[in-house]
């Protein structure tokens, strides 16, 4: 990435400055400001999130708001109230609260001096789901948002549940949670009170994930934030950017097809970072991307932004497995509008021997029944990749073993995939919970399966997540399940293989008791979306290369460590995938500021007992600068029986004392039990 220190305007920070709430409440923000901006007022960007501007973000930061500033405009980065800097206690995500705070400081950087009275948001994750919700609220200053790797809908598509079956990222994000949420202000801010403000947040928070384990469906507490509940409630215009190794994807498709204001989308092939950070790469040029949107919808400097097309989404080459890919081939490709009339449907039905296309196949059908062994999703890798790979799936040969797998013939001709496919069958179980993962592989020549796009249904939300029914055992059933969105090519000679399993874990808790589900293949089918190439693809204007401001000076004291190892211990019959993400212990030099972070995680089963399964994470957070030190360690462990989920928890702080001593300041434990409720 080329690092860019020459820039139109000539930037200056503000470390911090508080920002007044209307209850009293204070949101620290760090600013960074074009010098003459209060002689020439100018539009701001704001990024409003509780990862610590002081610190746990200042390395992005510092790559993305002075590119921002120095192409004329004011940046702040602020911290959710009970984070950072910030006074108060976070007690959930996207609250009413964070949304009328978020109105306030908005309202406050219109009315500075160096503002002109036209702001924008911006963030990824939390940051592009708030500005999502903010534009929503449509405070009168906020002209323009850019929303990457969020959505729309906190239930549909979350890293909570996914087709009604629980996430086993639904711990690792509460564990995140548990760990930022626990930690001190810093006292070169806030002074003498950091003390009191830390002891209110480690009493005050909560456990997240017992909140999230107690809404198991699509009910209020998921409705009240999502902007799909009525899309015509955004009235700005929205730049929805997100990555085929993201989990959060699917929602581009549909804020691109429901909003009625203009918009565009970009997909490529990254994880959850930043395009312009982007892993598995290309990466782009994002942040000129960023201005050359800001320009067009804060200054209103009309480059011909809007005549491009509406979506925009970069068309994966075949490749052969790996977890952990530096570049994904392919080439980019683009649509007017969403849904596009050059998509076409291609169905493939099931049949006894594999995936036939065209006609209803055999109509007379099979049946097969199925019960996976729990190891079918191992090897799945994450719901989203976070970029710390490797955490991309596997040769799924390894998981092939324990489903069900329909397979074509070799292609004659390239195949071309560009958006939601699905997958109708005919089901029956013989219990009243059942869950079914599916999965669409590229098997090239010598049999190796690359994982194209995957979907999970908990059978119960068959026809709804908001009103789940059981099964009656025995009682055929027709589903549908929905494939993530995915834009892919599949050569001629290589096949299309479409596996069915009864579990997918760690990816997704198994369902209560161990369910054998029959399939039906006389209505049963895949349907694709087919999109042969365009001409227009190759006119496309290219992206230029990443570029950033100058990276945040560190000194590395311990080096980082990170790993994915499945193991299983044949005397006992335990399985664990453990995941180490050591960060290591590093200085943030302009501050001297030392930070330590460890987070890892465990997840095993044995044999296939359904209740043996268990989710264990483990934090660690150090920070330090001169006689001030603190530590803050957490522990969740997550395990269940077939009527309730079980947490386990403990937090514990500490703090260096006078005589070089870091005794423990604070101790809690949780032991909480969530009834299942058809999961």
């Amino acid at each position: 990435m080329k690092t860019v220190t020459d820039f139109p305007y000539e930037v200056r920070i503000l470390e911090n400055v508080f920002i007044p709430m209307r209850d009293g409440a204070q949101l620290a923000a760090r600013i960074w400001l074009p010098v003459d901006a209060e002689r020439q007022p100018l539009p701001a960007v704001l990024e409003y999130i509780p990862y610590r501007k002081r610190d746990s973000s200042r390395g992005r930061d510092a790559l993305n708001h002075p590119y921002m500033a120095g192409h004329g405009y004011v940046c702040a980065r602020v911290d959710l109230r009970g984070s950072g800097d910030s006074d108060g206690v976070i007690v959930d995500e996207y609250t009413r609260k964070e949304h009328e705070d978020a109105e306030d400081v908005i309202a406050w950087l219109a009315d500075q001096p160096w503002c002109d009275g036209n702001v924008g948001m911006m963030g990824i994750s939390w940051g592009g789901f708030n500005s999502l919700q903010v534009a929503a609220r449509r405070p009168p200053a906020l002209k323009a948002i850019i929303s990457a790797s969020a959505t729309e809908n906190l239930y549909v598509d979350n890293m909570h549940y996914m087709g009604g079956c629980l996430l086993g990222d639904n711990l690792s994000e509460a564990t995140v949670m548990f760990a930022f949420n626990s930690l001190p202000p810093d006292p070169a801010i806030v002074g003498d009170r950091w003390r009191e403000m830390w002891h209110d947040r480690l009493q005050g928070s909560g456990l997240w994930v017992e909140n999230w384990l107690k809404h198991q469906h699509r009910d209020e507490f998921w409705k009240e934030a999502s902007v799909c509940e009525d899309y015509s409630d955004i009235q700005c215009p929205v730049l929805a950017v997100g990555g085929w190794a993201d989990g959060y994807t699917n929602a581009i498709f549909r804020l691109m097809e429901h909003l009625d204001v203009p918009r565009k989308g970009l997909i490529g092939p990254w994880g959850h970072k930043y395009p312009h950070l982007g892993v598995p790469g290309p990466a782009i040029g994002f942040l000129q991307e960023v201005v050359r949107w800001w320009d067009h919808w804060l200054k209103g400097k009309d480059e011909g932004l809007m005549d491009e097309p509406m979506l925009r989404v970069w068309m994966q080459d075949s490749i052969r497995p790996n977890p952990s890919y530096e570049e994904r081939p392919g080439h980019w490709v683009a649509e007017d509008g969403w849904p596009s009339p050059n998509i076409r449907d291609r169905t493939y039905w099931l049949n006894r021997h594999g995936l036939e296309q065209g006609a209803q196949g055999d109509r007379t059908g099979h049946e097969v029944r199925l019960q996976s062994p729990l190891s079918v999703g191992m090897f799945a890798g994450k719901w989203a990749s976070y970029a710390a790979t490797p955490d991309l799936p596997y040769d799924q040969r390894e998981e092939d073993g324990g489903a069900l797998v329909y397979e074509t013939k070799a292609l004659e001709e390239d195949l071309e995939i560009f958006g939601l496919p699905y997958v109708d069958l005919e089901v029956s179980a013989d219990k009243p919970v059942a869950m079914l993962a599916v999965r669409l592989s590229d098997i090239h020549p010598n049999g190796e399966a690359t994982r194209v796009t995957y979907g999970l249904l908990n059978l119960t939300h068959r026809n709804s997540s908001e009103h789940p029914e059981p099964l009656e055992p025995g009682k055929r059933y027709p589903i549908r399940i929905p494939l993530n969105g995915i834009a892919q090519q599949i050569p001629a000679g290589h096949r299309l293989r479409l596996s069915v399993s009864t579990s997918y874990w760690p990816l997704a808790w198994p369902s209560p008791e161990p369910a054998m589900v029959t399939i039906y293949t006389g209505s049963s089918r895949l349907t694709l979306p087919e999109r042969p190439s365009q001409p227009s693809d190759e006119k496309l204007r290219p992206f230029e290369e990443p570029e950033s401001g100058p990276p945040l000076d560190t000194t590395v004291l311990e080096p980082s460590k990170h790993s994915w190892q499945v193991t299983r211990d044949l005397a006992t019959d335990v399985s664990t995938l453990e995941v180490i993400n050591d960060q290591g212990s590093f200085q943030i030099d302009e501050i001297g500021t030392v930070q330590r972070r460890v987070s890892n995680e465990w997840y095993s089963f044995k044999r296939n007992e359904v209740n043996s399964v268990r989710g264990e994470t483990q934090t660690v957070r150090r920070m330090a600068r001169g006689d001030w030190q603190i530590e803050v360690v957490t522990r969740t462990v997550l395990s269940s029986t077939p009527r309730n989920f079980l947490v386990n928890a403990t937090l514990d702080a500490y703090e260096l004392d006078e005589h070089g001593d870091n005794p423990r300041v604070y101790s809690q434990n949780w032991q909480r039990t969530v009834p299942r409720d058809l999961v």
